[in-house]
């Protein structure tokens, strides 16, 4: 729906808005996620293999003062969703931030904020089912089946589990998340007895004494800290699923606001509190890019299969990011097809009332990922992830240009704001998004990755061009259309 057909729709009575849905992408839906589905979508959007698998490596690399990115990236990250959380109260949408950049930004603001997002969550799906296979031939059981073969299968599970219902997927997201957390509490609570009886973790004596011994917080400098900040902000990838998830749960104004605010406390707890605990129990030269840092130090005190334990804990948090991508897709795609900006088949549901025309789609470009995982199963992992992160760090900024249109309507009369709001605005909008920028422009001092990643964008923003002018006359056709039947 265009900007000026919505407008039109919030001008007309009450009555009639709410028999004609603001966004005509949210027809259809079941509102089948209860309140723990939604508070549990929020724990597995914060908790995910960025901390399980990721830390090791960034801990060997910046030392404890990753601790700091954490947090900092967090706080950034909470108000993105605390933004998110705003506008779903103004008006809850299945089309998430899609649908507000159609109201505040207009059809291209739209276009780009859903193919972006689409870009995210379809090479994540790649790196999912790559991850997938890798952590399954961890196992001796699996070993002799193809890497391929494996992340055919994942992706047919979740696939299945999808297009079934919209419960199904919440019970699975549930359980995946109940794994998480039970894991991360455990292991804080094995760190916590380790420092308070002192017991030798790895030959040393955890402590204090580990940090200042070893370099202190900053043991490489400043330098390596700002490089993984990258890589940070994409493990908090994915907490903007909240605000997907709220179109379709039956109380949104008293579910979106409380799984909104436990977001921080859960980053500061288990991302902050588990990297200081890290840091305290092992110096972070021990901890490796190839191992767990959990694993490396249950290993270092005896612990019988920490290994194993922890694999089929990293699996899980894969297979919770798969679905949540294909979920999350699904939605945004067909909130753009029925504005004309995604292809038609998008907009299909099945009988379940889920979108399984924007979920095979999603699904289609994963196989893409099998074939790497054929071709190149060494570097499939790796190719994908960092153009992953080009779209996250996109949605996150659209977001918060959305919201910082959103209040200056209110300022002026044309929306009411909800009592559950952003701080601080303008300035918190305006500091996050340089923030964001920011992280993207550090990728350039990557000559391996980041940079090869950034030289991306141009490409990217022809193919976004091209395609704006494939389907504009489309997109025009269908906004005529609505503005039509809104005036009858």
């Amino acid at each position: 729906m265009s900007k000026d057909a919505v407008n039109t729709a919030a001008a007309t009575p009450r009555t009639d808005a709410a028999q004609v849905p603001a966004d005509a992408g949210d027809a259809g839906y079941s509102k089948d996620l209860k309140a723990r589905h939604v508070n549990m979508i929020a724990i597995g959007g914060a908790i995910g293999t960025g901390l399980f698998l990721g830390a090791g490596g960034r801990l060997h690399d910046a030392g404890p003062a990753l601790a700091i990115a954490y947090l900092v990236c967090g706080i950034f990250a909470f108000f993105v969703v605390r933004a998110l959380g705003e506008l779903v109260l103004y008006r809850p949408s299945s089309g998430s931030f899609v649908s507000y950049a159609r109201e505040f930004l207009g059809e291209k603001g739209a276009y780009v904020a859903g193919w972006m997002y689409f870009l995210n969550w379809s090479t994540t799906g790649i790196a999912d089912i790559t991850a997938i296979a890798l952590y399954t031939h961890y196992w001796s059981l699996f070993t002799d089946i193809p890497q391929w073969v494996l992340a055919l299968i994942a992706l047919a599970v979740v696939l299945a589990v999808n297009l079934i219902s919209v419960k199904i997927f919440g019970e699975m997201e549930f359980w995946f998340s109940i794994i998480k957390v039970a894991t991360l509490v455990g292991f804080m609570l094995i760190g916590i007895f380790l420092l308070a009886t002192q017991h030798e973790v790895g030959g040393q004596t955890p402590g204090l004494s580990v940090i200042t011994d070893n370099g202190g917080v900053f043991p490489h400098g400043m330098m390596p800290v700002v490089l993984v900040m990258q890589g940070v902000i994409f493990a908090y990838a994915a907490l903007e699923l909240v605000g997907v998830a709220a179109g379709e749960t039956a109380e949104p104004e008293k579910v979106v606001p409380r799984a909104v605010n436990s977001i921080m406390w859960r980053v500061g707890l288990f991302y902050v509190g588990s990297v200081v605990l890290l840091a305290l129990l092992l110096p972070g030269s021990v901890y490796s890019a190839d191992q767990s840092p959990f694993v490396t130090v249950l290993s270092k005190i005896g612990v019988p299969a920490a290994g194993d334990v922890m694999n089929l804990v990293v699996l899980t948090a894969a297979m919770s990011s798969l679905n949540s991508g294909l979920y999350s897709t699904g939605r945004i795609l067909r909130s753009m097809a029925m504005a004309g900006s995604a292809p038609k088949f998008t907009a299909r549901m099945n009988r379940s009332q889920v979108p399984y025309g924007g979920i095979l789609l999603t699904c289609a470009v994963c196989v893409l990922g099998v074939g790497l995982n054929f071709l190149v199963p060494a570097q499939a992992f790796e190719i994908v992830l960092n153009v992953a992160s080009l779209g996250i760090i996109s949605t996150w900024v659209i977001i918060m240009i959305c919201h910082l249109v959103f209040v200056r309507r209110a300022r002026t009369g044309l929306v009411d704001r909800p009592s559950f709001r952003l701080p601080g605005s303008p300035v918190t909008e305006i500091t996050t998004i340089a923030f964001l920028l920011a992280c993207l422009g550090m990728m350039w001092n990557d000559p391996e990755v980041g940079r090869k990643t950034l030289l991306l964008i141009p490409l990217i923003a022809a193919m976004l061009v091209a395609g704006w002018f494939g389907i504009r006359r489309r997109v025009s056709q269908t906004a005529d259309q609505e503005l039509s039947q809104l005036t009858k």
